[in-house]
Parts: structure tokens; C-alpha cells; sequence
């Protein structure tokens, strides 16, 4: 080989590697324009990085439908006509009528509309769509009813989750793990694989399972340098922060939306959004063991994930990469038949006694104030009711 064409060869060679190189680190950055919004008081870095050339195709993602006009409120009741109601038997004959058609809208395959759910005898329970909507139906009361606290007068509607999808695009199932080897390098606590819920990190690849499912202590930072009283571990510390960047990504904004990131752990120096994000967190976690896996024996094989559980919830379901769901446009108050009915979890009480706001079963610990040393914990205030700042 002459002296060209070893030349010739060198510079392909380098060509083929630089763009083999610019191929794998296009994942791992965000091409221009890239710009920040402040969302918190000045001088301390509360900014939130946004892109607006993704933002426009969030934008165009997050459209509501047109409402279908609304119903009158009087009229014969819809069990006269209808058979069988379970969920929907407080409504009139053109209230039920309008929630079938929006939902046909929201849920059903186009080529499907009724059918996607229905029989040709309207009543028939046969296929697993009806019984499964039928708890959807009684899972978006609840929330609006129950939930204020995380939702606020913004509620939420089927379309809020499945935007015109018979199965909602954000879902997430119990992750089995990759296979690992054995031996002296074996248990790495499902970390070490990058893993696209966790923004491509190496942290664990199932944030969800002991946090959504479970009930496992998310706040892992210790009150001390030496291991004391706090027996927490780095694994611990490794999901919960894997669980923070999902929700991160969920939203579409920093921690900083929520939290000072020089005091992670403390609440007086975090925003009123960490408040409403621990009600959602507990939100999801009695959504999912309420009402999607006692669904595992009704949904069928190829619904299910590789270990047999059913789809569940997480931030990212109502979410889809915005820090409100639809940008925080209600689409419920257009739907006051989504409110309303029978509390829908079997042998509970409702959330809070008649006549007071609703809010969840038990107050946050994240509203007490940390005062080292004292044991005694104050009443914590009320949550929140002001809709979050925008970051945009």
C-alpha cells in the first residue's frame, strides 16, 4: 500500500469513528436551543432548563378535545332506560348518554366507538373492557371527590391519561431485572444497566415497585455524619434518588421545582409543589393498590406484564412530560358527571367527614417542621390550595 492510499485509509478510518462517536452521544445530550425560566427567589438557582423546540411538540401533545355540549339536569333518570348500571346510576338519561359519548371520544379505538366496550345487548358484562372502564369510572370520581389536595378544582377525566388511546401510553409494570452474572460480581441490586425511568442513569431500573406498590421511606438523607439511629442504606439512597429523576421526567422540570438542592431534605426551604407532589405520591400508591391490582384477574394475558401484574400508575401517566397534566387546562369542570357518586373502595370510610375539605387519610410528616432533639411533632397546616407556579 502507497503512502495515498494508506491516507485515504486513515481518513475513512477516523470519518467511520466520529460518526460511530456523534451516534452514541446523541442520547446523551440535548441539541440546542436551550434556555431557563426562574421559579423561585432569586439567587439561589431555582431555574428550570427548558428546550422550547421540544416544548412546541409537548404543546401540540397536550390539546384538550371540544367539550360535547352540556346535558340538562333534568330528565328522567338513566336506570329507567339503561340496564345494569353500577357506577353512573345518579345521572339522568342525557347525562349517562354524554359520558358514553365523550368516553367512546377519550378511550375507544376509532373503528370501535361502543363496540370497544359494548356487546350488542348493551348490558352484557362479557368483555373485560366494560368491567374494567366501569372501575376507571369509579377511580376518576374518587380522585376528584377524594384528592383535592393533589388535583385541586383541576380534577381529571378518562382523556387526561389515555388521550385518545384505548391503553394510556405511560404505564408501567413490575421490571423482573436484567440477567446478571454470578458469582463474586452478582446482586447488583438492578443498578449498573442504564434505564430510561431513571434518565438513562445507572441507578435501579424499577423506581416504582417499592415506592407505588409499596410503601417504603423515600427520605433516606441521615440527620447525622457516623451510622447511629438511622440504618439507612445506599441502596435505599439509590432508589429513592432513581425515583426522583422518573418524576423529574414525568414533569418535565428540575428538582429544583420542588426542592432546594442545597437542603434537599428540608421542607421549609422547598416549594409549596413538594407538598402537593407528596399527596400525589400517596395519590398513585392508593390508586394502584385500590383499584388497578385487584383488575389483575379481570384484564387479559396480553395486558399484563412478564411477571402477570396489571398496568399501573405513576407520575408520568397523567403527566407526560409537563409540570400539570394538559398544562393545567381542566377539562373535568366541563364534566360534572365525573364527579360525585359512592366512595368506590369497598369497607372505607370516604377521605374526610362531610362538610370538610377533602384530603387524604393521614396528614404529610412533610408539612411538620425538623427540630432536632424534639420528639413532639405540632398539628401540621392545612395543604395548600394556590395552583403551582408555572415553570414556562
Amino acid at each position: 500500500m502507497n503512502h495515498s492510499s494508506a491516507v485515504c485509509v486513515a481518513r475513512a478510518t477516523a470519518s467511520s469513528l466520529l460518526i460511530v462517536g456523534a451516534a452514541l452521544l446523541s442520547g446523551c445530550w440535548e441539541r440546542p436551543p436551550v434556555d431557563t425560566v426562574q421559579s423561585g427567589i432569586r439567587g439561589i438557582g431555582t431555574e428550570q432548563v427548558i428546550n422550547p423546540r421540544l416544548d412546541a411538540i409537548k404543546y401540540k401533545k397536550n390539546q384538550i378535545p371540544e367539550p360535547i355540549p352540556p346535558a340538562d339536569a333534568d330528565g328522567p333518570p338513566a336506570t329507567v332506560v339503561f340496564q345494569n348500571l353500577q357506577v353512573l346510576k345518579d345521572l339522568n338519561i342525557a347525562q349517562f348518554t354524554r359520558v358514553m359519548q365523550s368516553m367512546a371520544a377519550w378511550v375507544a379505538p376509532a373503528d370501535q366507538s361502543c363496540n370497544y366496550c359494548h356487546e350488542a345487548v348493551m348490558s352484557s358484562d362479557a368483555k373485560y373492557t366494560k368491567r374494567v372502564a366501569r372501575r376507571m369510572l369509579q377511580m376518576v370520581r374518587y380522585i376528584n371527590k377524594d384528592w383535592r389536595a393533589h388535583v385541586g378544582e383541576t380534577g381529571v377525566t378518562c382523556y387526561t391519561c389515555h388521550r385518545g388511546q384505548p391503553v394510556p401510553e405511560y404505564r408501567w409494570f413490575i421490571n423482573p431485572g436484567q440477567s446478571s452474572a454470578t458469582g463474586l460480581i452478582a446482586g447488583n441490586a438492578g443498578k449498573n444497566k442504564p434505564s430510561t425511568v431513571a434518565g438513562l442513569s445507572a441507578l435501579p431500573g424499577d423506581p416504582f415497585k417499592d415506592y407505588l406498590l409499596g410503601s417504603d421511606n423515600i427520605r433516606v438523607q441521615s440527620d447525622q455524619a457516623l451510622r447511629g439511629a438511622d440504618y439507612s442504606s445506599i441502596k435505599q439512597t439509590e432508589r429513592t434518588y432513581a425515583f426522583m429523576i422518573s418524576i423529574t421526567q414525568a414533569l418535565g422540570v428540575n428538582c429544583n421545582y420542588c426542592h432546594t438542592t442545597r437542603a434537599l431534605r428540608s421542607w421549609d426551604q422547598s416549594t409549596p409543589r413538594r407538598v402537593t407532589a407528596w399527596y400525589g405520591i400517596r395519590m398513585a400508591r392508593e390508586l394502584n393498590n385500590s383499584f388497578m391490582v385487584p383488575l389483575t384477574s379481570t384484564f387479559p394475558e396480553h395486558r399484563l406484564g412478564i411477571l402477570g401484574d396489571a398496568p399501573k400508575i405513576a407520575c408520568i401517566t397523567c403527566h407526560q412530560g409537563v409540570f400539570k397534566p394538559l398544562y393545567g387546562v381542566s377539562m373535568a369542570k366541563n364534566y360534572p358527571e365525573l364527579y360525585g357518586g359512592e366512595h368506590p373502595i369497598g369497607g372505607l370510610a370516604p377521605a374526610t367527614p362531610p362538610g370538610q375539605s377533602p384530603a387524604p387519610h393521614e396528614p404529610p410528616p412533610a408539612m411538620l417542621p425538623y427540630t432536632p432533639g424534639v420528639t413532639d411533632q405540632p398539628q401540621p397546616p392545612p395543604p395548600p390550595t394556590a395552583a403551582l407556579e408555572s415553570p414556562h
